[in-house]
């Protein structure tokens, strides 16, 4: 799949992006009034604001920006671009099973909009840059993506999140030792996160930030959408992951095309504390 990149002033004309970053991420670098000046210019409609909470004082969005400062931020975007751009209030949370109690409790307490769950790869996991080498040596598929498809799973299972991000994020952290094209080739390895994502009524992310990474393809790709569709699943959403104004819009087609061809015709999101999902319909340029 080669990535749709649109060029300053490019139209995207669509409804929804649902996972940015801005400056109130550690690895982020936009304000949040730039990504809302791109997404008028390029027909964007709709953008959830997703900066990273982590609970684990060893990453590098613990403390970084506490949610009163976030709120703040998106709150104050979304009235100053009333009536051209939707501004939503998100999370992206880091999920680690042995800090499950406290990510609940701080949901509890602080209110968003919509809620991200993702597993991240960290200084201490196996898949870091100078780990991952010596841990693929010797084992087999199903032993080097287990750590982290157990993790995503247990987030899934926790019913704490709107939405799980980035499916198989360790693909970006695998290759070249291990190549998108061999995970392809064993979807038995993604079942048990599917049929998680059906059974509590999860939404799947179609995050194209792959793309622009080692992974070269969305997260996840078409095949592992189609078998969740296939196996029930109703509740899918687009993101482009940005974290820079360069990653505005950046695949964010190709993860609209993949999700029609799919089988989808809307995406599932939240717009407001508490609410249900709305549905935001699919352009029909990508279901023709």
């Amino acid at each position: 799949m080669e990535p749709t990149a649109p060029g300053p002033g490019a139209g995207l004309e669509l409804p929804l992006d649902a996972h940015l970053h801005t400056d109130l991420s550690p690895d982020a670098d936009v304000p949040i009034d730039l990504y809302c000046a791109l997404a008028a210019e390029r027909g964007l409609a709709e953008l959830a604001i997703t900066d990273h909470v982590d609970f684990n004082p060893g990453l590098p969005a613990h403390g970084y920006a506490d949610h009163a400062t976030r709120e703040r931020s998106v709150r104050g975007a979304a009235e100053r671009w009333s009536g051209r751009v939707a501004v939503r209030l998100g999370l992206e949370v880091t999920y680690e099973r042995a800090r499950e109690d406290e990510i609940r409790r701080f949901l509890e307490r602080h209110r968003s909009d919509y809620v991200i769950g993702s597993v991240h790869v960290h200084r201490g996991s196996p898949y870091g840059h100078d780990r991952v080498a010596g841990f693929v040596a010797g084992r087999s598929l199903p032993e080097i993506v287990a750590p982290y498809f157990d993790e995503v799973e247990a987030a899934i299972r926790s019913g704490l999140f709107d939405t799980i991000g980035h499916l198989d994020f360790v693909k970006r952290y695998l290759a070249p030792l291990v190549r998108p094209a061999e995970l392809a080739a064993a979807p038995e390895l993604y079942e048990p996160l599917l049929r998680a994502l059906v059974e509590t009524g999860t939404a799947l992310e179609v995050n194209a930030s792959g793309l622009r990474q080692a992974a070269a393809e969305p997260y996840p790709a078409a095949p592992v959408v189609a078998r969740y569709r296939e196996l029930g699943g109703q509740a899918v959403v687009a993101g482009s992951d940005s974290h820079a104004a360069g990653h505005f819009g950046f695949g964010l087609e190709d993860a609209y095309r993949l999700i029609a061809r799919a089988g989808f015709e809307e995406l599932a999101f939240r717009r407001a504390p508490g609410a249900g999902r709305v549905a935001v319909p699919v352009p029909a340029r990508f279901r023709a």
